[in-house]
């Protein structure tokens, strides 16, 4: 019982509004194929959910361990958890712009679905998963590329080729939160739906062709104002991911 837990890039990142205090989105999430978590359930009789990995948070703020709470109500779950542990293995960086902790919390969600046979539809598991983290529900659909907006509840699937992607993430912990909060205060603007719709139709190819790493992206500009040696980092042809701190670009031009 194994599955790949992948990574995320935006390939564009467009802030659309606020709704209280969340900041709604209008971005590109595209999966990337060559760097992924690995999640196992394994038989082993225990007395509680048993988590193990290396992580660098405490069990109640793994994302996992909070998708498990909201779904012990089911009690097949429970007594599921008393007979096979979870064991991650992490290869997606953390504070790192990829969703790591998002995309575990989606597999996790997805695999206890089946395995307990829950018969839950994607949608309503993306419900659970909106609770959990804003980037939860891309996860959920399984899509290779797909066009998100709202505060990351509404996820379209895009097609298009599957991408090539080369990610690069230097040692610098980006917080989230802080990005965000220097964002509303010092950088703050809105994309139109006019032309959220635009980039919403184009494919990651056209848009990456289009736009430089501070257009393609309005956290950048916040996240460098915080982490001044993102800068080093910023080399042409290369793009960055959510709050980062990862850059990536598409592989031989694909």
């Amino acid at each position: 019982m194994t599955e790949k837990s992948y990574a995320k890039v935006n390939i564009f990142l467009k802030i659309a509004g606020l709704r209280g205090n969340y900041h709604e989105l209008a971005s590109r999430f595209v999966k990337v194929h060559s760097l992924y978590d690995t999640i196992s359930f394994e038989k082993e009789k225990v007395d509680n959910f048993t988590l193990i990995g290396n992580f660098s948070c405490n069990l109640e703020k793994n994302t996992v361990y909070k998708v498990y709470l909201e779904l012990k109500k089911f009690s097949c779950v429970e007594e599921f958890f008393k007979n096979y542990i979870v064991r991650i293995d992490k290869k997606i960086p953390e504070f790192a712009g990829l969703g790591g902790g998002s995309s575990n919390a989606a597999v996790f969600l997805n695999m206890v679905n089946n395995y307990c046979n829950l018969a839950l539809s994607k949608d309503e598991l993306s419900k659970i998963g909106e609770k959990i983290g804003a980037d939860v529900p891309f996860f959920v659909y399984e899509y290779d590329s797909a066009n998100v907006s709202g505060i990351g509840e509404i996820v379209e699937k895009f097609d298009e080729d599957i991408l090539d992607i080369e990610v690069f993430t230097p040692r610098i912990e980006c917080n989230t939160g802080e990005i965000f909060k220097i964002f509303r205060e010092k950088f703050y603007k809105e994309i139109s739906q006019e032309d959220s719709k635009k980039l919403f139709s184009l494919s990651s190819k056209e848009i990456l062709s289009n736009f430089d790493i501070k257009s393609a992206n309005d956290l950048y500009e916040p996240a460098l104002s915080l982490y001044s040696n993102l800068e080093k980092f910023a080399q042409k042809g290369w793009f960055f991911s959510g709050s980062g701190s990862s850059f990536f670009r598409i592989n031989n031009g694909k």
